[in-house]
């Protein structure tokens, strides 16, 4: 599975526009028809598909009708550039986005069994110290809406090794829960499997509000590539990797490279899951002090004539 193959949507939260001015403002990108009902804006591209602009509750720190929460229609890797297109139009309508607002990425489950959604809980334990770190996610969210992967969690699918959805449905909700309801409790983590049987989708929650076009295609990025990797590997390793400084940004780079994002079409990604990050992302222990000659003076580079990466 390639990740540009997976399907995807998006939910932006944002605050200081109406639910109207943002409807229009992704109106203007997709044309179309715009149009209400019951408070919630609809806009019908010209392709059919439907853009939702609804209320939030969560969104508590403006009036009701000045929080929009943006759903968009199923889209594929080759909708980004216009995703793109739409978040800066409503960035430029004038939403914002404060410190409640969230974004929320889904990715299709169809292709997801037991064992590869085993593997993407493992995956994330294993570096969810590092991901948190790069996406900035607050001590508030983690303790709220974007709760760790549970370390009970791992340590059942460790034991049962569960082979298909209903086995993992077992172990997620410490019960066969067939009927799953919307506000379920268990949804509030930040990969959100609750949502496999509620809505056919792994939902991640990781991500603090933005308006930044470059960002969100950087973590739709991140997102189908871990998905992809699940999906592509026979099993994963679960020992969690505690956090070093020292290292987190070299760390991190060698992960977004062994997900396959690799190259000019992802340079732009890598800068910005790798910004806030400390360290240096080619040298593992730090950048090393320059070596000086005998007069005191900074010796002249010597070319490498290979390259290593360090593990």
């Amino acid at each position: 599975m390639d990740l540009r193959d997976l399907r995807f949507g998006i939910e932006i939260e944002t605050v200081k526009r109406t639910r109207e001015k943002v409807a229009n403002a992704i109106h203007s990108v997709v044309g179309g028809q715009v149009g209400s009902c019951q408070g919630a804006w609809r806009v019908t591209d010209e392709t059919g598909r439907i853009w939702k602009v609804v209320h939030d509750g969560s969104l508590q720190n403006v009036p009701s009708y000045l929080r929009a929460e943006v759903v968009s229609p199923i889209l594929t890797y080759r909708d980004l550039p216009k995703l793109q297109e739409i978040v800066r139009a409503i960035r430029d309508c004038g939403a914002k986005c404060d410190e409640f607002c969230g974004i929320h990425i889904h990715v299709d489950a169809a292709s997801f069994d037991g064992r590869h959604l085993s593997n993407l809980a493992k995956m994330v334990y294993k570096q969810e110290e590092l991901i948190l770190h790069a996406l900035n996610v607050s001590r508030r969210r983690q303790r709220t809406y974007t709760r760790p992967v549970a370390a009970g969690f791992i340590r059942r699918i460790e034991n049962e090794r569960p082979n298909t959805r209903g086995e993992l449905n077992r172990i997620w909700y410490g019960y066969d829960n067939r009927n799953p309801v919307h506000y379920d409790q268990s949804r509030y983590h930040g990969v959100n499997f609750h949502n496999v049987w509620y809505r056919g989708t792994v939902e991640f929650r990781w991500f603090e509000g933005t308006l930044h076009a470059g960002k969100i295609k950087a973590y739709i990025q991140l997102v189908l590539a871990v998905a992809a990797k699940a999906l592509n590997s026979r099993k994963a390793l679960s020992q969690k990797r505690s956090f070093d400084p020292q290292s987190a940004r070299y760390d991190f780079r060698v992960f977004l490279l062994r997900l396959g994002l690799i190259g000019e079409e992802f340079k732009t990604a890598r800068q910005h899951l790798l910004a806030s990050l400390p360290g240096d992302s080619a040298f593992k222990r730090g950048r090393p002090a320059p070596r000086t000659n005998s007069a005191g003076t900074e010796a002249p580079a010597i070319a490498a004539t290979t390259t290593t990466v360090r593990r």
